[in-house]
């Protein structure tokens, strides 16, 4: 089915290209499917990415660049306290997941780049957004004095696979009926936060 053609010629690529990744992986795509699904010639491809890398790695920039936006504005208001901290890294991204304009089906496609290996995706991610990544390591740093360098950066990569498992809405704690969405999505995060923020000040070796 084609994408609403009330969008741009670019917006339609882009969304057509996340719920085919989303559904078939990245190498399982063609861009023959996206321009089918996107009602686009591969010449409009061509002309707005260049090539399936730069699609692929446009489709995370639409929806990482204001993801990270919103983790560093929250972080640079948030005390110096490491619950406050992660509420910074982990709300911005639940809040993604519950977005009705495609979001699940970005989040389907972070849990592909998880199970694929992509190395041109993987450093296009590291280049763009490891700062962020930084930016959230030295706080909570600052908040665990005690943990070695190493120690923190298992349980940051820890963090972000439980973020990601919580995104997807993969678990066992299915949302019970009469529970809004973003109840369940809140409810999630304070779990989350919790557990993240045991983790973090668990003894050091």
């Amino acid at each position: 089915m084609a994408v609403a053609a009330h969008f741009s010629t670019k917006d339609r690529i882009l969304g057509a290209a996340e719920e085919l990744f989303a559904q078939f992986g990245f190498a399982g795509t063609s861009l023959r499917q996206v321009t089918s699904r996107a009602d686009v010639n591969i010449a409009a491809v061509n002309y707005h990415f260049g090539s399936k890398e730069n699609l692929v790695n446009e489709v995370f920039r639409r929806r990482m660049d204001e993801m990270s936006a919103q983790r560093l504005s929250r972080l640079r208001a948030a005390p110096c306290e490491l619950e406050a901290v992660l509420a910074a890294f982990v709300a911005p991204a639940l809040a993604l997941a519950q977005d009705r304009h495609g979001g699940g089906a970005f989040i389907r496609v972070i849990a592909r780049a998880y199970a694929e290996k992509n190395d041109s995706l993987r450093r296009f991610l590291s280049d763009q957004y490891g700062h962020v990544l930084r930016e959230f390591a030295k706080a909570i740093a600052g908040c665990v004095p005690a943990l070695s360098k190493e120690e923190l950066y298992w349980r940051l990569d820890f963090l972000s696979g439980a973020l990601t498992y919580a995104m997807a809405d993969f678990g066992m704690i299915k949302r019970p009926s009469g529970v809004s969405e973003a109840a369940h999505r809140e409810r999630a995060a304070r779990e989350l936060i919790r557990f993240a923020a045991a983790g973090l000040r668990a003894d050091s070796k």
